[in-house]
């Protein structure tokens, strides 16, 4: 909810971060959340034994780049050549949505992504 260091919270602390966040989403979407990214990456055995134990499978990223800081806009070929040169099969992309780069280089790398003969999937459908 607040993309706290996981593993500096106590075992209630992240309990309520999960499920606040849970929550949040659930009343705007409809959506029942059940994967969770640590934020910053940052996690613990303990931690994944917490979110597992609330109904949540902890997933990681094998791609991520600076794009959540705002004084790093408007590089957007940078944004693009940093996404395609780490495209791998199975690749997980982390992508900020406050980015504005990512927003406006997305739908050209998805285009281009699958040009590469690549296809994107759900977490459901990949794991």
């Amino acid at each position: 909810m607040n993309h706290k260091s996981l593993p500096t919270l106590s075992d209630e602390e992240l309990k309520e971060e999960i499920m606040k966040l849970h929550t949040a989403v659930f009343e705007k979407t409809g959506y029942e959340m059940k994967y969770l990214r640590p934020p910053k990456g940052e996690y613990s055995q303990r931690t994944l034994d917490i979110a597992q134990s609330i109904g949540y499978t902890t997933v990681m990223w094998s791609f991520a780049y600076d794009d959540w800081d705002e004084a790093k806009q408007g590089r957007e070929e940078y944004a693009k050549k940093k996404i395609l040169d780490n495209i791998h099969p199975g690749a997980v992309i982390l992508l900020h949505g406050s980015s504005k780069d990512n927003c406006n280089v997305l739908d050209s790398c998805i285009k281009e992504i699958r040009k590469m003969g690549y296809e994107f999937k759900t977490l459901d459908e990949f794991l």
